[in-house]
């Protein structure tokens, strides 16, 4: 069963902060539900939304239903890697990697038994807080 205790995040939390101070970034760490461990990128040099949206745009053009991000973007943690590439990607996979490290992943998605430590959620801004890119 999928759990975060505040523990866990105070053992991550200060690896999370080195990773977006080298990028130049400023987010957030939190916990949801006791299950999922929450970053939330506010602000940073980096623009996730405009890389996202050509990225992604080209991969899933042919489907039709691509909606552009505007100014808030949830990072999907199971195809991230396709859907940004450049500097957004190189810090996506070194961020995710701090975030779920002692984490573990027994799911068989075939019998719809998930068995996970915990979720990871990375946010870039929120609804009511936009990413602020800053040049």
């Amino acid at each position: 069963m999928a759990y975060v205790s505040q523990e866990l995040k105070a053992r991550l939390a200060p690896r999370v902060r080195a990773v977006l101070a080298e990028y130049g970034l400023k987010g957030t760490l939190s916990v949801h539900n006791h299950r999922t461990l929450v970053l939330t990128v506010r602000q940073g040099e980096i623009d996730f939304i405009g890389n996202y949206n050509q990225v992604a745009g080209e991969l899933y053009a042919h489907t039709g239903q691509f909606t552009p991000a505007e100014d808030n973007l949830d990072v999907n943690p199971y195809h991230y890697e396709k859907q940004f590439d450049g500097k957004a990607l190189e810090f996506l996979k070194k961020v995710m990697a701090v975030m779920n490290d002692g984490n573990y992943d027994n799911s068989d998605l075939q019998s719809d038994y998930f068995n996970v430590g915990w979720y990871v959620d990375i946010s870039i801004g929120r609804w009511d807080r936009p990413y602020a890119l800053v040049k």
